[in-house]
């Protein structure tokens, strides 16, 4: 089961919009998808509740609160969890996220602060084993990026000076508000009314790869018998080899009578002569 988790040391950095828009995209494709709200002030619940009111026809997204009892004890019938992370997460918090994410998305918006505070939270997320052994993969996505300036390019250059991939950058728009009070995603919209949004998650979306992909149901091959069946009375014929020997029919054996002279016989075994009572003269 994929675990993707957004994770930023810092508040008001876009967690909570990217982590409901990645469990609405799983939803718009049918899949089943847990949002995990790991923060206190549970940010996701009022957005569940409109969403739930709005009774869409994609699939359900299954709001889920997050302690250290049921991170990893999602409903049957998920297959994909996101993971919403409260702010000035780490130490013990942090890597019990990480122990079970496959993928960290961490958003930064173009300011000093955001940046250095990003920083941090990577530096201590790139020291995780699941992350230096490969099993989790890290990315930074550029929130609330205005176009015409050189937003783009700052936090490019920031996130190789990090050593970690800019998987993307979402523009300031206030569709992204509009959707949130309304319980929506852009997935949920008429496609030719967001060209432009939707253009840039692609890029989002190619990064998460194989992780976005539905699971599939492994085929098990029926068992198939040794040798072939077989009908009494009926002589093998030469194209049905014998891949096991004939085996012969038990003979019955049968039950001897229990005659006189045998129950004199048992008894002489059970009783021997040298034991029984000699007879009086």
């Amino acid at each position: 089961m994929p675990v993707i988790a957004v994770v930023n040391r810092k508040g008001g950095s876009g967690k909570s919009t990217l982590a409901t828009h990645l469990a609405g995209y799983l939803a718009n494709r049918g899949l089943a998808v847990m949002l995990g709200d790991a923060d206190r002030q549970q940010s996701t619940v009022p957005w569940l509740r409109r969403r739930a009111a709005r009774a869409l026809p994609a699939t359900a997204v299954i709001g889920r609160a997050l302690d250290q009892k049921n991170v990893l004890r999602p409903p049957t019938r998920v297959s994909h969890v996101v993971i919403d992370t409260p702010g000035a997460l780490q130490g013990f918090d942090l890597a019990r996220i990480l122990v079970f994410a496959d993928a960290v998305l961490v958003p930064v918006c173009n300011s000093a602060f955001d940046r250095e505070s990003a920083a941090a939270c990577l530096a201590e997320i790139r020291g995780h084993p699941r992350v230096t052994s490969g099993r989790c993969k890290v990315g930074a996505l550029g929130m609330r990026i205005d176009s015409r300036t050189t937003g783009q390019q700052l936090l490019q250059s920031w996130a190789e000076e990090q050593g970690v991939a800019l998987v993307g950058v979402l523009r300031e728009a206030q569709i992204y508000v509009r959707c949130v009070e309304r319980g929506l995603t852009i997935f949920d919209l008429p496609a030719a009314r967001v060209q432009t949004d939707l253009e840039q998650w692609q890029p989002i979306l190619q990064w998460l790869g194989p992780l976005l992909e539905a699971p599939t149901t492994p085929t098990v091959e029926p068992r198939r018998s040794i040798a072939p069946a077989r009908t009494p009375g009926v002589p093998r014929s030469p194209e049905m080899p014998t891949l096991l020997p004939p085996v012969p029919a038990p003979t019955p054996t049968p039950t001897p009578a229990h005659t006189d002279s045998g129950l004199r016989r048992l008894l002489g075994w059970l009783w021997p002569a040298r034991l029984r009572p000699r007879a009086k003269p």
